[in-house]
């Protein structure tokens, strides 16, 4: 019965910094809460398939303390089962992607156009709240923080409106979750933050899905493609996606790979440096990765000014996500964004813990825990 609080499933956080394997150690335990109804300007959410993104593993490893327990996932898709005061522009049974970044509309991060985020969905975030403030998840009398105002490990989810953008029904779950993060994330450093010229080549370093997403999205706007990572695995995905060219770091540099336009994807230092050692003059670096607080790279002023050389930092793609999100999806519609092909493998709930092991030993770009479409 909706309307009231409910129990529901869900795949919460107990401890950050367990040791490894995860799969043993299980920081994640998979149980019953509650969820409250939605509030004023919030809707509730049946998840049908939500991705692991290395956003999630940051919490479990550390490298992003936040409050704890936490009910983990932001990368997710499902179907609107109930309207809160005042939301009218969505309707019961849309399907819906979240975005982990809700914008406001109102502060002065959201009138940069996505440049910069919100201010006050950032404050929400990382206070595991929702939006409007607060948190609607319990367990046995205590309260459970949301996961950058999602929270999508979970049958259910109830989410400030700002927190999804609805798309067609020919959009399948999978895909839709993987729009909401690594499609948002990626494609945004493409389109939003590097801006390349017709024909500009573009490198990818770091090919996770995020990474994987850049390359796929440049690959529709008609780029050649380079693609560079330490795995060979991952090599050869890029390659099957349509890469020109791929090079562990060290052989692109070797080789004197350079592009106008490169995007970091792997969220660490030396990647970092990679990325700008393979930036030709007169190019542009977007680093979209997130490394832990405490990482530093070296760089060279002289080179910067020399060979007029730009960098760009870029959250979340520089994205609006109702701006975006329906662009993605006619790309995928159209043929030209084959998302799809980003997802590895599809997990239980229960096997969150082993798949976070998965993700931290670079072996998988997306993994889609899948939920019982007959649920309601």
């Amino acid at each position: 019965m909706w309307g009231v609080r409910v129990k529901i499933t869900g795949a919460v956080l107990e401890e950050i910094g367990r040791s490894r394997p995860y799969a043993d150690s299980l920081p994640i335990t998979v149980g019953e809460l509650e969820l409250d109804a939605p509030g004023a300007g919030e809707i509730l959410v049946r998840i049908e398939a939500a991705g692991l993104c290395h956003s999630d593993l940051s919490v479990v490893d550390g490298n992003r303390v936040r409050p704890v327990p936490m009910l983990l996932g932001h990368e997710a898709a499902g179907r609107v089962v109930e309207l809160g005061p005042g939301v009218t522009d969505l309707d019961l049974g849309a399907r819906v992607v979240m975005a982990f970044l809700p914008r406001c509309g109102d502060c002065a991060g959201c009138a940069t156009d996505g440049r910069l985020p919100c201010e006050r969905g950032t404050a929400s975030n990382g206070a595991g709240e929702l939006l409007g403030g607060g948190a609607r998840l319990h367990r046995g009398g205590e309260t459970v923080a949301h996961h950058l105002g999602v929270s999508a490990f979970a049958t259910h989810a109830v989410v400030n409106r700002h927190s999804v953008v609805a798309v067609d029904d020919d959009i399948p779950p999978e895909v839709a979750a993987v729009l909401g993060c690594a499609v948002l994330t990626g494609g945004g450093a493409v389109i939003n933050a590097a801006r390349p010229s017709p024909g500009d080549t573009i490198v990818v370093v770091g090919l996770g899905g995020v990474g994987m997403a850049a390359v796929l999205v440049a690959l529709a706007l008609g780029h050649p493609v380079i693609g560079v990572d330490g795995v060979p695995d991952k090599l050869a995905r890029a390659l099957e996606l349509g890469a020109t060219r791929v090079f562990s770091p060290a052989a692109a540099v070797d080789a004197e790979v350079r592009a106008p336009v490169v995007i970091e994807a792997a969220g660490n230092a030396r990647a970092f440096e990679t990325a700008l050692e393979l930036t030709a003059p007169g190019g542009t670096t977007v680093t979209v990765g997130l490394p832990a607080p405490d990482a530093r790279s070296s760089v060279s002023p002289l080179k910067l000014v020399a060979e007029a050389r730009t960098i760009v930092g870029s959250y979340l793609g520089s994205s609006v996500p109702g701006r975006d999100i329906p662009r993605y999806a006619e790309l995928w519609r159209q043929g030209r964004l084959p998302v799809e092909k980003l997802v590895s493998s599809r997990i239980r709930l229960d096997e969150v813990n082993g798949a976070m092991d998965a993700l931290a030993d670079g072996l998988a770009v997306r993994q889609i825990i899948t939920f019982d479409e007959g649920a309601r």
